[in-house]
């Protein structure tokens, strides 16, 4: 049997820190791309990001956030005074609903304010718990972790916290991961899958992580050839 064929298909705590620490080296303070200056400007950006890219989303942002960035500004904007500024990106009637519903909940229920409680993130329009954890983390500086399709998939490639969907692979990752890197670890793992970890083509001759790395169809170096 070989070496690679006695590996367990999930990482060991051991390699697990190695991948995190080879990570940090590389990116020492990894934040999201999404552009924001507050938590307000945050939770809206990440809800105008579902099915959609952060380029996208801030070319938009760049535009709307200079005229209204706050609750009560976007609420007296309204949804139709809203669309046009976001009219380039996906689904954006709906997001324009969910927006403004939300500013409406954030004006009477919590003084114009983005509240730092899970179930109260989870109960405003539009604002899943992949959202609220990237609130909760890149705002708050709460250790959660957002698992979307680029933190799935590295996450299940890799071997670091396999899972069937995004709630169990979340809930290995904060099993897995140490807590001394639980705050930057969406970040570092989101990065890793949008330019290294790729869906189509991944990079593995380029991958500082690929000998630690389980999957098995790793694209190979084209340089030796």
């Amino acid at each position: 049997m070989t070496l690679a064929a006695k590996r367990s298909r999930t990482l060991k705590p051991d390699e697990v820190r190695e991948l995190f620490s080879r990570l940090a080296e590389l990116n020492p303070h990894p934040t999201t791309e999404l552009a924001y200056t507050t938590p307000f400007e945050l939770l809206v950006a990440v809800i105008l990001s579902a099915q959609a890219t952060d380029v996208g989303v801030n070319k938009a942002t760049r535009k709307l956030f200079p005229v209204a960035n706050t609750p009560a500004a976007l609420l007296a904007l309204g949804e139709e005074g809203l669309k046009p500024y976001i009219a380039t990106i996906g689904l954006f009637n709906a997001k324009a609903k969910n927006v403004i519903a939300t500013c409406r909940i954030l004006v009477e229920q919590h003084g114009g304010e983005v509240p730092r409680d899970r179930a109260a993130l989870e109960a405003l329009p539009g604002v899943g718990r992949k959202t609220a954890n990237v609130v909760m983390n890149t705002a708050f500086g709460e250790p959660t972790i957002a698992v979307d399709t680029h933190i799935f998939r590295v996450a299940n490639r890799t071997g670091l916290a396999p899972g069937k969907d995004v709630r169990a692979v979340e809930d290995k990752l904060m099993k897995v991961v140490p807590d001394d890197y639980k705050q930057d670890a969406h970040h570092w793992l989101i990065l890793h899958g949008r330019y290294v970890c790729k869906a189509r083509k991944p990079d593995c001759p380029q991958c500082v992580i690929r000998d630690l790395c389980r999957f098995k169809d790793k694209t190979p170096d084209e340089s030796n050839r």
